[in-house]
């Protein structure tokens, strides 16, 4: 297993070097950056490794051995001995069919010998727990990890499959054979704060009231003075997903937008409707402390040598939370995993992953997640 990776700065240029590519003849080519970058690039990275499948999305950025970036590109380009990768894409037509879109790219992949799906969806007009849902339904034990594309504004994102850039296509690539060396882990980091509160009306993933009430009037008691910046302070506010008996579900839910009219919140994935919601908040400590939990927790686990790939998701609003430290969670996982491990990924507006050891993969929000990619 060979790994190259090459961090593109500046203005976007479809003229930047590429014969790395070339010389390496990977089988994986992920991409993460900006709008731009992508746009640029998207065609002389087909060009350049026309033998690999293209995978990667717009960001709230970027993650790459150097750390972290912004209005940039991270290409980390994946050559396998034994590992063999097959790729499967579908058009988004909206909310409403994230389900049925996640169960369309799980029918499109081969079966046989499947070790793992990593999984790139754009991340404003979709409902991301219906769409693992829809793959998890036709997979079975089968584990998912990726993220929602990012972007800071909440208003279009991007992503890059082998055709090509778009705004409304989803991407799985599975991966496959018995070399393959995959583990996961995810960690958040964040406090609850103030009571419990009972969903009394909402509708997959759209809140509508807590406690009988508007829950958009109830969120911005909450945030005072960071309500007028709505949707995008909600990153610093997340909820706190309760059981029907107000226990731990260990999931958090972040804001995509709010409905002044209607007094409602959309959230990042669907909603227990007769569950209890919690408000919460974080430090900087915490969050970079969280992201070493789960590193050392997964390198324990995986406890392979050699060269490997450690893709990281995090939560654009831990990118907010931490501002000029964000480095510091970036470079606690590097510490723990050691120069063998490449680390590639970027700040999403959602990140999926397995929870536990039962294989059953969720959308989180407001954490890091891991997905450990190596070669027995």
């Amino acid at each position: 297993m060979q790994i190259e990776q090459r961090v593109f700065h500046g203005q976007p240029s479809a003229g930047v070097d590429l014969a790395f590519l070339r010389e390496l003849a990977p089988q994986l080519v992920l991409a993460f950056g900006s709008p731009g970058w992508l746009k640029a690039l998207a065609g002389p990275l087909a060009v350049s490794a026309p033998g690999a499948i293209l995978a990667g999305c717009s960001t709230a950025g970027e993650v790459a051995n150097s750390g972290v970036s912004d209005d940039a590109l991270v290409v980390t380009a994946v050559a396998f001995e034994r590992v063999r990768l097959s790729a499967s894409v579908t058009r988004l037509v909206g909310m409403d069919d994230s389900e049925d879109a996640g169960r369309r790219l799980a029918a499109a992949l081969p079966r046989d010998g499947l070790g793992a799906v990593l999984l790139l969806s754009q991340g404003v007009q979709v409902n991301g727990s219906a769409l693992i849902q829809g793959l998890s339904a036709t997979l079975g034990r089968v584990p998912i990890s990726g993220g929602l594309a990012g972007d800071a504004n909440f208003q279009q994102t991007w992503v890059l499959t082998p055709e090509g850039l778009s705004n409304d296509q989803l991407l799985a690539v599975g991966l496959y054979g018995d070399a393959l060396q995959f583990d996961f882990g995810s960690y958040g980091g964040w406090v609850p704060f103030g009571p419990a509160r009972k969903v009394t009306r909402s509708s997959h993933n759209v809140l509508y009231e807590l406690d009988g009430e508007p829950a958009l009037d109830i969120y911005k008691r909450y945030l005072g003075d960071h309500a007028r910046e709505l949707p995008g302070s909600g990153l610093l506010f997340p909820f706190a997903m309760l059981g029907d008996d107000d226990s731990e579900s260990g999931l958090v839910r972040t804001i995509l937008g709010v409905d002044e009219a209607q007094g409602s919140v959309t959230l990042a994935g669907d909603i227990d409707p007769q569950g209890y919601l919690r408000l919460m908040h974080a430090s900087t400590d915490a969050l970079v402390e969280g992201a070493e939990t789960a590193a050392r927790a997964m390198r324990t686990a995986a406890g392979g040598s050699g060269p490997a790939l450690a893709l990281l998701v995090s939560c654009v609003g831990r990118k907010i939370v931490m501002g000029d430290r964000v480095d510091e969670e970036i470079e606690a996982v590097a510490e723990v995993f050691g120069p063998q491990v490449k680390l590639a990924g970027f700040y999403s507006n959602g990140e999926i992953s397995p929870a536990g050891e039962v294989l059953d993969c969720k959308l989180h929000n407001q954490t890091m997640t891991i997905a450990y990619i190596g070669e027995a």
